[in-house]
């Protein structure tokens, strides 16, 4: 028997996806796990500094409803059932904080950039769900 038993994977629906989603499959299948698949959309008024004054809910609508076929998508191609899709609005380390919690996985996986600076290592959200989390974290290098 495997030492993972309920595997979490957050991914950002960008082309590196795939790469992030067949390293968490493989420990998956390794440890005769069961796959979570997830995505966070961050509200857009993040994104605007919610000073725009005006209703940005369609556009939220529409951000959930492409979210949703996408990784509806991505299950299909890596055999994880819909009722194992995660759709949250937040910020995404805290919304991987509490679908982990809230599914008891032991492990969450997630994709990291790399970039520069104090992130040199882990990208922010790789970072954040680092930092905070109560089970075991893989960070995937994208390359």
């Amino acid at each position: 028997m495997g030492i993972y038993k309920r595997i979490l994977v957050a991914i950002d629906l960008t082309d590196e996806a795939p790469e992030v989603l067949g390293r968490a499959q493989t420990i998956a299948q390794n440890n005769d796990a069961e796959l979570l698949l997830m995505h966070v959309i961050e509200p857009v008024g993040y994104a605007y500094g919610g000073d725009i004054p005006m209703d940005l809910s369609e556009l939220q609508n529409q951000l959930d409803a492409s979210a949703r076929k996408q990784l509806a998508e991505y299950g299909k191609r890596f055999d994880v059932e819909p009722s194992q899709h995660i759709i949250a609005v937040g910020r995404p380390s805290s919304e991987i904080h509490r679908a982990a919690e809230e599914h008891n996985a032991d492990l969450v996986v997630v994709g990291s950039h790399g970039r520069s600076g104090i992130q040199l290592l882990l990208g922010s959200t790789a970072n954040g769900v680092l930092h905070g989390s109560k089970c075991d974290v893989l960070a995937v290098r994208i390359h």
